[in-house]
């Protein structure tokens, strides 16, 4: 890693992707890891030592909370969450990462199998000149969502260091297991004590997301019937055939690498078939209700149509797991208002998209605190070709200033 001319943000990034967080959907527990616990304590230590008011941890589910008290008479509170874990998939160690400086638009080589091109990327494009934190072309780099906390530490520093800044009870929490969707279970929210919060989780600077998926997951087991394949006719049942005739049934215009914008899918993200069993696990995902009550209904049909074929041989399960918030952030607007003003204020396009995901924000927005969300700047998340433009990283420790301070 290139330590030359670090800023203090950068320094701090480097730091926590140090800690390999990467949750584990397969361990039934909360935390999954016990990395999650190292950057946790690591989190609560720093907010201490810079001066974070009522720093506490949950040691029963790896959460770490602090407040900044308010330095103005305001009835006003506000909380910034980030979650500390990262996604499954690459290697959770982001040691080898390294800051490309004055980034010239070309290919950038990660390892000897992996580059960055912006070809495929042109979204570099728009970083010519800048610093780009890349990955070692084997593992993820982890700015989804360590370069959230990075910046929501950066602005509590600067609060409590800047007296001249006006703001009122500012509190944050930092949250495991987000990536396998249960981030939210066990926040606190009426110990946070704030009425409204941001998470800060979402892609490139200047984007605001206050509508996501509603998400649902299915999980498929398939009996077939193993027969040695030269006495077979008749009486074999080919479970991993049936796999994919019934992922042949959905719409096969319907997947994610084909969709954008409000558009849903049906995600296969796991599938181990063989002649006597088989089991595959989707994501379901719509940004409509409606929509997404028909992809789980067209499903279940599917499934009906092969047990019908194949005689009762597939079984299936469908858990809802999160549900679009903009219903619930909507009375709240005053939330995307203030995060527009403070984006321009500091130089910044705002740009209101929808989430083709879901964030802690949604689940806690659901059980009463309103949470939209905001940008870390980072790109290509949850692979080894994710990058964080370091000025993206340094604005939005601005943005989130900004959005704090109390306006004359």
């Amino acid at each position: 890693m290139d330590k030359n001319s670090m800023s203090k943000i950068t320094e701090r990034f480097f730091r926590y992707i140090s800690v390999d967080t990467q949750s584990d959907e397969t361990t039934g527990t909360h935390p999954s890891t016990p990395g999650q616990f190292t950057l946790c304590r690591l989190l609560a230590d720093e907010m201490r030592e810079m001066g974070v008011s009522n720093v506490r941890i949950d040691e029963e589910h790896c959460y770490v909370y602090g407040e900044i008290p308010a330095n103005t008479d305001t009835d006003r509170t506000l909380g910034f969450i980030a979650h500390m874990d990262t996604a499954a998939g690459p290697s959770g160690d982001a040691s080898g990462s390294r800051i490309v400086r004055d980034y010239d638009g070309g290919v950038i080589a990660l390892s000897d199998e992996v580059s960055l091109d912006p070809e495929i990327f042109p979204d570099m494009m728009n970083y010519i000149g800048q610093d780009l934190i890349v990955t070692d072309g084997v593992s993820l780099l982890g700015c989804d969502d360590k370069a959230g906390v990075a910046e929501i530490m950066t602005m509590a520093e600067r609060l409590l260091a800047d007296p001249e800044i006006k703001h009122g009870k500012i509190a944050i929490g930092f949250t495991s297991d987000e990536e396998i969707g249960n981030g939210a279970d066990f926040f606190d929210i009426e110990d946070f004590g704030v009425e409204y919060a941001y998470t800060v989780d979402g892609g490139a600077i200047g984007e605001i997301e206050y509508e996501n998926f509603n998400a649902a997951t299915a999980f498929i087991s398939i009996r077939g019937n193993q027969i040695h394949p030269g006495t077979a006719k008749g009486r074999m049942v080919n479970a991993a055939r049936i796999a994919g005739e019934f992922d042949r049934l959905l719409p096969q215009e319907q997947r994610p690498e084909i969709t954008e914008g409000y558009e849903g899918f049906f995600h296969l993200i796991f599938i181990n078939a063989g002649v006597g069993y088989a089991e595959m696990q989707y994501l379901i995902r719509d940004h409509d209700t409606d929509l997404f009550e028909k992809k789980k209904l067209l499903m279940r049909s599917a499934a009906d149509y092969i047990n019908a074929k194949y005689d009762g041989a597939l079984m299936l399960e469908i858990r809802d797991t999160y549900y679009n918030m903009k219903e619930l952030i909507e009375p709240h607007m005053f939330l995307i208002d203030d995060a527009k003003a403070a984006f321009e204020a500091c130089g910044v396009q705002p740009r209101v998209i929808p989430v083709r995901g879901g964030t802690d924000g949604a689940d806690l927005s659901y059980r009463g605190l309103p949470c939209p969300n905001l940008p870390t700047g980072g790109h290509n998340f949850h692979g080894t070709q994710e990058y964080l433009p370091v000025q993206s990283l340094e604005k939005m420790a601005d943005v989130l200033v900004e959005i704090a301070r109390i306006k004359d």
